[in-house]
């Protein structure tokens, strides 16, 4: 299993960034796949989930309608895009169904 996370990075808060997660060595339209994430200093925190369909979609109510996840199983490709930022949703954001990536840094910050 890989899971390859990209897109992170340092935007001012009510910026957007959309997240990438790359999957490969699994059959990637087998799996509901979820974001979570790790503040410094705190858990992990789940952020959102999709089914293997990617027609049913599910959020923490810290993120709901300011993020919203999608997955290409085609490309095997999940992605999570995030607006209105906010200095609490700083965090290092992983990918996964139980194997986890190596993270994306999100920094929210002026």
């Amino acid at each position: 299993v890989q899971l390859l996370e990209s897109g992170g990075s340092l935007v001012q808060p009510g910026g957007s960034l959309r997240l990438s997660c790359a999957a490969s060595g699994f059959t990637f339209d087998n799996y509901a796949m979820t974001w979570v994430r790790q503040a410094p200093g705190k858990g992990l925190e789940w952020v959102s989930t999709i089914n293997v369909a990617g027609n049913r979609t599910f959020y923490a109510d810290s993120v709901k309608g300011r993020f919203t996840i999608s997955r290409d199983n085609v490309k095997n490709t999940l992605y999570l895009q995030m607006n209105s930022l906010k200095p609490e949703d700083t965090a290092l954001y992983y990918c996964g169904f139980g194997s986890w990536g190596q993270g994306t840094q999100v920094t929210v910050s002026s």
